[in-house]
């Protein structure tokens, strides 16, 4: 332990510049303007993993983005880890909510990281975590302490959906052959406080386009004669809720996992102040479904959610018009058992059968992907919680996550190995926002925690 801390503290100054320069490549996948950002990023990673000590490194083409994999194979009877992260990032917008440009990365203290947080799109989510995995890489090649094989599949189309990704699992299994899958693209409780998250949520992402008449109309001319698409859709939309705010899609919640109290009353146990949470956030109260409190509503149920809506006139001054058409895009966080493509499907069927007749509406999948729970008895969990415990001093808590990260079913699936989810970012990050940002206490930490974790998985696996 000793020896981590005195190498990240002798380099703690090149692993934060080198990270710096990673986010300054705009690699946004979602927007095509960016595509050679994304492909400049992919070599930057590569060449990285190079430096850190990989014997082989390569950019593997698939229908998408390049796929960057690299290994360490120091003998083959010994376990094999595998690294999965991505290099790709959300758009930065709305750009003129950011205190600093997104990518160009500058460090600023905040209440909650007094040691300075790097303020750039990326920065947590995901390229600052994947890239601690790097670095950690880098010392136990350098101080010859790595305790058995390591494989590194970075990706660049996480924030699109992996469309690629599995494709490319599919096609190279023995190449991707591991014992245990290591991820850090979640969170913790807090910086004294670490979690390893245990389950996440599925996800169906849709986008609806609800159409009236053939071209936009004068609304003094044709107002309260003709259907206003944008009036129809914001009825659809909130009838997607009850008074409870329960989702009323017909069988939505046939499958959904129901915790003992038991279970909940363990959960309850993380520690957690409704003041504190509603203050970060400037609002007077929280909302959600009834029955259950605010760590169950964001974990372990379902959600339904407007991620965007349009339509009509949203210029400057006034136009006073009836759109033809009217569009929202919509996600439905899911739990473990409900499939998504099942429940896509009941969307779009309920959308359809409540549009009155006067407009006509088009429900466009776009990705989605399953829940997933992994045991708190697994060798990969033991192993993880021991090198938290070893750096932080305290034992991290299970805790189950609202986010998804979809590909972690399809690894099970495809790879037949339990994925452990080892992060470092905060609930405060930012991530997807303007201002997200990444603790460099947290970043240096998940440098000196991650190589812990490889010599307690090989010690407890002999």
């Amino acid at each position: 332990m000793d020896s981590i801390k005195q190498y990240v503290q002798e380099n703690k100054e090149r692993f934060i510049n080198e990270l710096i320069d990673l986010l300054k490549i705009p690699s946004v996948s979602a927007d095509s303007a960016y595509s050679q950002d994304v492909i400049d990023t992919a070599n930057a990673v590569k060449v990285s993993l190079e430096k850190a000590g990989c014997d082989f490194v390569e950019l593997c083409e698939t229908p998408g983005y390049p796929i960057v994999y690299g290994e360490k194979m120091i003998d083959p009877k010994l376990p094999t880890v595998l690294v999965y992260g991505h290099y790709d990032v959300q758009p930065a917008d709305p750009i003129e909510l950011w205190t600093s440009p997104p990518f160009e990365p500058v460090i600023k203290t905040t209440d909650i990281h007094p040691e300075g947080a790097i303020f750039a799109r990326g920065a947590c989510d995901d390229k600052g975590q994947m890239f601690m995995h790097v670095k950690a890489l880098e010392y136990m090649v350098q101080t010859n302490t790595l305790p058995c094989n390591v494989k590194f599949m970075i990706e660049g189309e996480e924030e699109v959906g992996s469309a690629s990704l599995g494709w490319f699992v599919e096609r190279n299994q023995e190449k991707l052959a591991n014992d245990v899958i290591l991820i850090s693209d979640t969170g913790m409780i807090s910086n004294t406080q670490p979690s390893i998250t245990t389950g996440l949520r599925g996800l169906s992402y849709v986008e609806v386009e609800v159409t009236g008449p053939n071209r936009d109309l004068h609304s003094g001319l044709y107002g309260g004669a003709v259907a206003n698409p944008i009036n129809i859709l914001a009825k659809m939309i909130a009838s997607l809720h009850d008074e409870n705010n329960h989702i009323t899609i017909p069988g939505f919640y046939d499958k959904v996992e129901e915790l003992s109290a038991a279970e909940r009353a363990e959960m309850a146990k993380a520690p957690f102040s409704l003041e504190n949470y509603k203050k970060a956030l400037n609002i007077d109260d929280v909302y959600g479904e009834a029955g259950y409190v605010t760590n169950e509503r964001n974990s372990i149920r379902p959600t339904l959610d407007v991620n965007g809506i349009w339509g009509g006139y949203t210029g400057e001054g006034a136009k006073t018009v009836i759109a033809s058409k009217a569009f929202a895009k919509i996600s439905m966080r899911l739990v473990p058992n409900q499939d998504w493509k099942e429940i896509t499907e009941l969307f779009q069927k309920h959308f359809e059968n409540i549009a009155p007749k006067s407009v006509k509406v088009v429900v466009k999948p776009h990705h989605g992907g399953q829940g997933y729970v992994t045991p708190i008895d697994s060798i990969g969990y033991q192993a993880a919680a021991k090198a938290y415990h070893e750096t932080f001093g305290v034992q991290p808590i299970p805790v189950r996550s609202g986010g998804s990260i979809p590909i972690v079913a399809l690894f099970e699936k495809e790879l037949k190995s339990k994925t452990i989810l080892m992060g470092f970012g905060l609930d405060s990050d930012a991530i997807h926002s303007p201002n997200e940002h990444f603790g460099v206490f947290n970043y240096l930490k998940g440098i000196q925690t991650i190589p812990l974790f490889y010599k307690y998985f090989t010690e407890l696996n002999k």
